[in-house]
């Protein structure tokens, strides 16, 4: 019997027993079975003949007996009926006692199983870690360890192409022919793929020609890909044929006399890196390698790809390869040329493969702010008259989106480019029609967005406008030795005149501006060209053309970004493919530092995966990304940014030790000394295993099961003057690194010389650019006597001679070697030195370039908010694992009383606890798993008292202060005494002191503190003489104090006191009418002078006055008061208008005067300023003759003769006198040349001296100038003489004279003239003689007269008297007027005096030299 408890549930339904029936349902089942025996017994007796019996007896009998059986039947149902109600009270009570029991069980499994299920989980859990862990350990890329073998078969045979492959995870493996997937699904008859255990295997059934071609097997995993190809050529029987048909090798696989038979190792040197270029450079992508065996007519294929696309050689690009060198170049790069770029060395071993990225970045554009070039160019569905152009969009990150294209198209041959579209399309694809049938085009496409044009793309490659169609109507069949047939279906059809109609109409493309159709060509067609004539209807489906259009949507944004790392400058970048990625081109990657917020593109070409590595970071530094797809409508929005990542890199088993040196032996055990890896895989070195082996051994053994942790160690239990060998590997968490190099061979001898042994443990840091510092860890084996000390020796690579850097053995363990050259290549050793000589030498160090590393950081000093100390030294290099070493003397410091060291992220700082002069001396650090990040720092006193000083001042503050205590006037006479901090919290507290007493705030002293400005004051409303003494103000704010004393005492008190008086009478008098600036004056540009001055709080009824020496001045305008100046206009300034001048105001509320003294120096400073305005004006000098000389004279807007002025001849300054006489006039001042000569020839100048500024004017006197004026003198200075000696008449004749006839008149006047003049007299212009009645008289030569006795009517008329004598004289008119007795007098105006007429003297007399003779 089982053991096993079956649940209670099972029990109850058990489906062989009918046992769990209720007693009705058993009952009405046990009747319906009698009935049913009952009739099957009946029918059985008249199935045998009894039902039909003749005799009633029996028939009754029978009868009988069914019913008796009926009653026995219903008897034991009644019997079973009351047993069963027994047994179902005995089965409901045993049944609920299991019941209780089966629960209990249930539930103590159920617990049972749910411990189980948690143990499991956690055995999975542990489980599944130590599995990842192991898998991590064994994961590796895939690696081929058997490559295809190429073959040669003859037709019908089959084909096996196998090779083995190992990585983990298991790599997938995918087949290609000529680059073009196998898939065995397509044709199960032809390919049958195998893969057991790492070996993967491609059946090639019964070969025919079309299978010749190159097979690639290509095995992928996460962690990467290898491939391997072979050949298989197919031949065939009869030698006529084509061996191979031509088109089928689309990248001309070479023939059987290429595939190289022996095996060729290729071994990559230099390789090309990751390269960031800019569009329109030239670059060359070079990889040199060993080629071994070097056959030269057996040599490896090199191929080059480019996102695994093989790439051929033409203008854009340039192959090479020979000399043990492979290079790629590029003539003219474009964004189309960025991607994967991968070089294969292809042999029958397999192939030997490189690769890095290239970055191809925009090139300037031509107008700031424009979009970079569109890419990838290409031309489909070519036909008679159109083409389809199609173009990828560029990354618009650092620019305004693209807001359309234009297209521009060239006939092949010409250089004559022509814009296809006028309105810029908005989608990358666009139907170019207007083609020409036969000629050949390419392409290009331009970006433009707001700012502008984007340069072009790169061409197109040409495509032919032809009918595709017509090629397909031709057909060539080969016949034997190389014959051929042409068929033209137009010969099959040129029967046929109508053409059939097309088939399969369809619209292939929809877009928003146009619609491309599509269908098959009639059949027939006939000989003749075929044109097609297009029909539409606007009755169409609507909405199933809306839902097509709707298909031509941008993508969806990409989903999760996640951001790993992978090198020391580059991180991976994975992201979720976006939910519609139909027809993408790719996405486009954007990173941006953490916090900056400017995104740059990492790629400028759409990439199709949807994993990138981004290059060319900056190591140490947080950046985020981004990722967008695109598509021919456009841009996806941009996805959610990553994680924030550190670039470091990814995590790594350590590289392998170097340097195994031997450092002491005593015969039975070696102590060894070894370098850590150059990279500890960016995770802590947790330790090393060392093995041995004797020297002729092939098997290594284990010398250490645990960790050693430090770099040197001493091996045990080794036989006497026996060769070893050993090597060692670094282990991390990541797992164990790969070994060293096996050391040289030790032999096992006691150390016995006297000499010391080797220093160990070289280390190179702190290079720069002719310097560096050498490290050492003293030798184990000292030899006879202590070390005295070191030499250091070094020399450049690839020379003989060793120098030696110190001539004196140095006692320290460091050294640091100047003058070396910038550029070279070092190597380095040390040997000890002791009283026996000198030691080994140590291990030569590795090679080190001497030139400072870009970005090197150096150790700078500082003290913290708290007046700490430090050193500090930044890294950006440094990783998880790297470790900031701190040492003095170069020797590391693990004195804590004394030092602190602080590490955070890439930070270190060094901190002093209590410094002193103990703490002098040379500090440096050093950083591991770097490239040799290092630093040193010299503490000398200096540096030690300026941190300290700044320390103190730290660690016991003082508020700054803006500005000391100070004091200022205010308007009301109020003294104000303030003082102003950098900055007070709302916590600090202040105190005035006045002579040592401490004020408070009241009415007398208002005291304030403005805590946001940091302003303290206090304003006294009356100072006296009682204030002077010594002001003080003490503030503290939390720790920090500071206080500032100002002493007004003395003079100093005095002016304080009388400038606050000064300010109280001031605002007393403002208080009425006031002059806001008194009296001033100023010289207008008219030279004219003005007084000014400026009024305040006036009214109407305040009245003005001007006033000069206390007499008040009549003004013809009264000045507005309202426009708050007035002013006094002094025209022609002289001396007169010297005196004082006031002004007064007043009204009601007040008097105020001012007053402005004209004369002294006042009046001075204004003629100077004068002369300042009038110089200006200057005119240039002028010639005016005289007769009494030449006169200089210059034209100005105002002149006086107090005015500072200076006349020069010939640079002397000129005086005043008989010769030369200065003078001017209100507008001019002159220069008069009395009698000039030739001395006073030459250059004049006249110079006005200004406030400012003096200005001169200048005139040469001399040649024709000086001939011409002088000749004017002369004739001036004749006509003056002349004018001065002729006939005159002096006076004593009226113009008109009145007389009563009969009476007698005389006319009498005075002549002069020298000589004596000649007197006539005429009446109306006629001479007449004396006589009786007229009488003439001339008196002593100079009373002349005209006496007319008894006048009469007769005697009315004009009467002249002609004076003159040699040099002219002149006439002067009398009218006489005659009445008759009786008659009125006319009335005769008096007072006017007969007005002469002159008369010219002869020519003769003004000649200068007859006025010179006289």
């Amino acid at each position: 019997m089982s053991s096993v408890v079956v649940p209670f549930y099972q029990r109850r339904h058990k489906h062989f027993d009918q046992s769990y029936r209720n007693i009705q349902t058993r009952y009405v089942l046990e009747e319906y079975a009698a009935r049913k025996a009952a009739s099957r017994q009946a029918a059985y007796y008249e199935s045998s003949g009894l039902g039909k019996t003749t005799c009633r007896l029996c028939a009754r009998r029978a009868r009988t007996l069914a019913h008796e059986a009926m009653q026995e039947s219903r008897k034991r149902t009644h019997e079973q009926k009351t047993h069963a109600s027994d047994e179902k009270r005995i089965r409901f009570a045993s049944e609920l006692s299991a019941l209780e029991k089966e629960i209990h069980t249930a539930r103590h499994h159920a617990r049972e199983h749910l411990d189980r299920l948690a143990i499991q989980r956690m055995v999975e859990e542990n489980m599944a870690l130590e599995r990842h862990a192991v898998e991590e350990s064994i994961s590796r890329a895939p690696e081929i360890l058997v490559r295809l073998r190429s073959h040669t078969v003859w037709e019908k045979m089959s084909v096996s192409l196998c090779f083995t492959v190992q990585g983990f995870p298991t790599p997938a493996v995918q087949w290609y022919k000529n680059e073009e997937l196998i898939t065995p699904a397509s044709d199960p008859t032809k390919y049958r793929i195998e893969s057991k255990y790492g070996v993967h295997v491609l059946h090639i059934n019964r070969a025919d020609f079309d299978d010749s071609a190159t097979y690639s097997a290509v095995a992928t995993n996460v962690h990467g890909q290898a491939s391997t190809n072979c050949a298989v050529v197919v031949r065939r029987f009869r030698e006529g044929e084509e061996p191979h048909p031509a088109g089928i090798m689309p990248f001309h696989l070479p023939l059987s006399y290429e595939v190289c038979f022996t095996h060729i190792d290729v071994q990559f040197l230099e390789k090309f890196g990751v390269t960031f270029a800019t569009e329109g450079e030239t670059l060359t992508l070079k990889c040199s390698m060993l080629i071994t065996p070097d056959l030269k007519r057996l040599r490896p294929r090199a191929e080059w790809y480019r996102d695994d696309v093989l790439i051929k050689e033409s203008k854009w690009t340039k192959l090479y390869f020979g000399e043990g060198q492979a290079a790629l170049s590029f003539t003219h790069l474009n964004k189309d040329d960025e991607g994967l770029y991968t070089l294969r060395m292809v042999t029958k071993g397999g192939v030997s493969e490189y690769s890095a990225y290239l970055f191809v970045r925009d090139a300037d554009a031509l107008i700031a702010g424009a979009p970079g070039a569109p890419m990838d160019v290409k031309c489909h569905d070519a036909n008679r008259d159109y083409v389809i152009v199609t173009w990828k969009p560029p990354n618009t990150t650092n620019v305004n989106p693209v807001i359309g294209y234009f297209v521009d198209k060239c006939e092949v041959g010409l250089e004559n480019w022509v814009q296809c579209n006028d309105a810029p399309v908005k989608i990358c694809k666009y139907p170019v029609t207007g083609l020409y049938e036969g000629r050949s085009y390419i392409f290009r496409v331009r970006a433009v967005n707001s700012a502008g044009i984007s340069r072009p793309s790169r061409a197109s490659e040409p495509v032919a406008a032809l009918d595709p169609v017509d090629l397909e109507r031709t057909q060539t069949i080969h016949v034997d030795e190389g014959r051929k047939i042409v068929i033209s279906k137009d010969d099959l059809e040129g029967d046929i005149q109508i053409p059939g109609p097309p088939t399969n109409v369809h619209a292939s493309e929809i877009s928003k501006t146009y619609v491309v159709l599509s269908w098959d060509p009639p059949v027939p067609r006939g000989r003749e060209p075929v044109t097609y004539f297009i029909e539409k209807n606007l009755d169409y489906d609507l909405l199933a053309l809306y839902q097509t259009f709707e298909c031509s949507i941008v993508p969806s944004a990409p989903g999760r970004v996640v951001a790993t790392r992978n090198t020391k400058t580059s991180v991976v970048v994975q992201w979720d493919k976006p939910k519609h990625e139909e027809n993408l081109y790719g996405y486009y990657i954007d990173y941006s530092v953490v916090g900056s917020n400017h995104w740059e593109p990492s790629n400028h070409k759409p990439i199709k995966y949807n994993r990138f590595v981004v290059h060319g970071l900056e190591t140490g530094e947080q950046y985020v990304f981004r990722v967008k797809a695109v598509n021919p409508v456009g841009f996806s929005e941009n996805s959610q940014e990553s994680e924030a990542i550190t670039v470091q890199a990814a995590l790594t088993c350590p590289s392998y030790p170097h340097g195994i040196t031997l450092l002491n032996c005593d015969g039975h055990s070696m102590t060894l000394g070894w370098k850590a890896p150059r990279y500890s895989g960016g995770s802590p070195i947790l330790g090393y295993y060392m093995d041995k082996r004797e020297a002729n051994h092939q098997n290594w053994h284990e010398v250490n099961s645990s960790l050693i942790t430090q770099t040197i160690y001493t091996v045990e239990d080794l036989i006497e003057d026996a060769f070893y060998e050993f090597k060692v590997a670094a282990a991390n968490m990541v797992g164990i690194g790969q070994p060293s190099d096996p050391s040289e061979h030790f032999k096992c001898k006691a150390w016995t010389m006297p000499e010391p042994g080797p220093a160990y443990g070289l280390t190179i840091c702190e290079v720069r650019n002719t310097s560096l510092v050498l490290l050492w860890k003293a030798p184990v084996y000292e030899g006879k006597s202590p070390i005295t000390g070191y030499l250091v020796d070094y020399k450049e690579v690839d020379t003989e001679d060793w120098i030696t850097a110190n001539e004196k053995p140095t006692s320290k363990r460091y050294f640091k070697v100047t003058d070396l050259h910038e550029g070279h290549t070092y190597v380095f050793k040390v040997r000890a030195v002791n009283d026996a000589g000198v030691g080994k030498s140590s291990e030569i160090s590795e090679p080190v370039l001497v030139e400072a590393r870009p970005g090197t950081k150096e150790i700078f000093s500082g003290v913290d908010e708290e007046g700490n100390i430090y050193l500090a030294f930044e890294c950006k290099e440094a990783t998880d694992a790297s470790d900031f070493l701190w040492g003095k003397s170069y020797e590391e410091i693990d004195d804590f009383d004394k030092f602190k060291i602080e590490t955070e992220g890439n930070h270190s700082k060094l901190y002093f606890k209590n410094p002193d002069k103990s703490d002098l001396g040379t500090y440096s650090i050093s950083v591991t798993d770097t490239d040799g990040a290092s630093s040193s720092f010299v503490m000398d006193e200096e540096e030690l008292e300026r941190l300290m000083a700044l320390s103190y001042e730290i660690k016991n503050p003082t508020i700054p202060l803006k500005s000391e205590l100070a004091y200022e006037v205010l308007e009301k006479g109020e003294v104000r005494f303030w003082i102003q901090a950098e900055s007070l919290s709302p916590n600090s507290t202040f105190r005035f002191v006045i002579n040592d007493k401490e004020v408070e705030n009241s009415d007398r002293h208002k005291i304030h503190c403005d805590h946001s400005n940091g302003i303290i004051e206090m304003v006294m409303d009356r100072f006296t003489i009682d204030n002077e003494g010594t002001y003080t103000v003490q503030i503290q704010d939390g720790k920090a104090k500071n206080q500032s004393s100002l002493v007004l005492i003395g003079d100093v008190f005095k002016a304080v006191l009388a400038e606050s008086e000064l300010q109280r009478k001031e605002f007393l008098r403002k208080q009425g009418p006031h002059f806001s600036v008194f009296l001033y004056w100023e010289v207008t540009e008219e030279c004219e002078v003005l007084l000014a001055c400026k009024v305040a709080n006036t009214k109407k009824e305040t009245v003005f006055k001007w006033y000069k020496d206390g007499s008040g001045i009549d003004v013809d305008e009264v000045p507005d008061l309202q426009k708050g100046e007035c002013h006094l206009s002094i025209p022609k300034l002289s001396r007169k208008d010297e005196g004082v001048y006031k002004a007064t105001l007043s009204d009601d509320r007040g008097h105020d005067v001012s007053t402005l003294e004209l004369s002294g120096k006042v009046y001075d400073d204004i003629i100077l300023a004068l002369s300042g305005v009038s110089g200006k004006s200057a005119s240039p000098l002028k010639i005016l003759c005289t007769e009494e000389g030449i006169r200089l004279q210059c034209f100005l807007k105002y002149y006086n003769e107090e005015m500072k002025v200076s006349w020069s001849h010939r640079e002397s300054k000129i005086s005043s006198g008989e010769k030369m006489k200065i003078g001017g006039g209100e507008d001019i001042a002159w220069l008069q040349i009395s009698e000039p000569t030739e001395k006073d020839k030459g250059n004049y100048t006249f110079e006005i001296f200004g406030d400012k500024e003096s200005y001169k004017r200048t005139l040469d006197l001399s040649g024709q100038a000086f001939d011409d004026a002088y000749a004017e003198f002369q004739r001036l200075k004749a006509a003056a003489f002349a004018e001065k000696n002729r006939g005159k008449v002096i006076g004593g004749l009226p113009d008109v004279v009145t007389i009563m006839d009969g009476k007698t008149l005389n006319l009498t006047c005075t002549v002069f003239g020298n000589p004596d003049p000649e007197v006539v007299w005429f009446k109306n212009d006629k001479a007449f003689e004396a006589n009786e009645h007229y009488a003439f008289s001339l008196e002593q030569g100079k009373y002349a007269s005209l006496t007319i006795k008894g006048v009469t009517s007769e005697d009315s008329g004009k009467y002249s008297i002609h004076v003159k004598n040699k040099y002219g004289g002149e006439t002067v008119d009398v009218t006489v007027s005659v009445y008759r007795h009786g008659e009125k007098m006319p009335e005769i105006k008096p007072g006017q005096l007969a007005k002469p007429r002159p008369i010219p003297p002869s020519e003769e007399v003004l000649k200068p030299e007859a006025i010179s003779s006289k």
